[in-house]
């Protein structure tokens, strides 16, 4: 069965059905996204939101930004345990954060994270000895802890919580949570599977070993205390009243951020905010447009500068000193020339 799986896949591949496939459900995401928007925003009075942002405490600003930081500590952790699973022991946990942090933060503004967020990890982990092949693996590696970790918060809230998702996606409760034990079983499946013997993915250079029964479970750990605090972030922001719950709002917010990665838009823009507006609908709209934006300056915003201007001064400094190197071999050149042409 898992043949024929590879076989269909492989298929698909070649006849790229799967790359017109994806940007078909991206472009349905996006246009879905908008015309909600349209119709949830259009008597939205700006003054409003402006006011609510003004009433927002400072201390519970201060409390999200500080789990947003949480959040993004726990995120470097996708890279260092990637990086650790291809064999790179030498790779230092400042390195691995570096790369964890820009790559995510960039990649989660600019848009197809995939590639500006592995774009940033080749630019570091290059001078490290890292090859392209290298930084693919520890791409896989970070999205797969990020996808288990998806599946564990939502697979947990929603069975405990299905009227969250029903929000969303206007199924039943009922069906809500057998879906999500489903991905509960599928998940320990998962986590048996390769914990009965190694378990390889891709073919040839590409070839990555997944972790096994007890890394795999630590991945699932990462995966939800990331999801957890910045779930936490957003929850101190949105209204007190009325108080939905922890749950409903984590479950709401990783079912919107989940969208918003699918349709590619740079921070999920339109998409995150159309589903937050549709999950947590009896919420003041202004009071959680208010939350909303200041969440993505916290949340997108913040890291994004802090991240260029990293990455932008690492340049400067690498820069710097190839041109400190360039003008030292050039002098011991001249040198060595010189002493050559000297008598005697």
């Amino acid at each position: 069965m898992l043949e024929a799986l590879r076989r269909a896949i492989s298929f698909l591949r070649q006849k790229q059905i799967l790359h017109k496939l994806g940007f078909v459900i991206s472009a349905a995401v996006i246009v879905t996204a908008c015309y909600v928007l349209f119709h949830m925003l259009r008597d939205i009075n700006i003054d409003d939101v402006v006011h609510a942002v003004r009433q927002t405490e400072p201390s519970s600003v201060a409390l999200a930004a500080l789990f947003v930081a949480a959040g993004y500590f726990t995120l470097t952790f996708y890279d260092l345990f990637a990086v650790r699973t291809i064999g790179r022991s030498d790779v230092p946990y400042r390195i691995t954060a570096l790369a964890g942090f820009t790559s995510y933060s960039i990649g989660h503004n600019v848009g197809a994270s995939v590639f500006t967020g592995g774009a940033v990890r080749y630019r570091i982990y290059s001078a490290w000895g890292l090859d392209a092949v290298d930084v693919a693996k520890v791409c896989f590696l970070a999205g797969l802890t990020f996808w288990l970790g998806n599946a564990a918060v939502l697979g947990i809230g929603i069975a405990y919580h299905p009227e969250a998702a029903s929000a969303i996606d206007q199924l039943p409760p009922a069906v809500n949570r057998i879906a999500a034990i489903a991905i509960l079983v599928g998940l320990a499946i998962y986590v048996i599977w390769v914990s009965v013997k190694p378990r390889c993915f891709g073919r040839g250079n590409w070839t990555v070993t997944l972790p096994g029964c007890s890394l795999t479970l630590l991945q699932i750990a990462i995966g939800i205390v990331d999801l957890g605090f910045c779930a936490l972030a957003m929850y101190v922001l949105v209204p007190n009243e009325p108080d939905v719950g922890f749950v409903v709002v984590a479950v709401i917010f990783v079912s919107a951020t989940l969208l918003g990665f699918a349709s590619h838009s740079p921070g999920g823009l339109g998409v995150f905010d159309a589903a937050m507006l549709v999950g947590l609908w009896q919420m003041n709209k202004e009071e959680l447009l208010a939350g909303m934006l200041l969440f993505r300056m916290l949340y997108y915003v913040t890291p994004f500068v802090i991240s260029v201007m990293i990455l932008a001064v690492r340049e400067v400094i690498i820069w710097a000193r190839s041109k400190r190197l360039r003008k030292m071999t050039t002098l011991i050149e001249g040198q060595s020339a010189r002493e050559d042409v000297s008598p005697g």
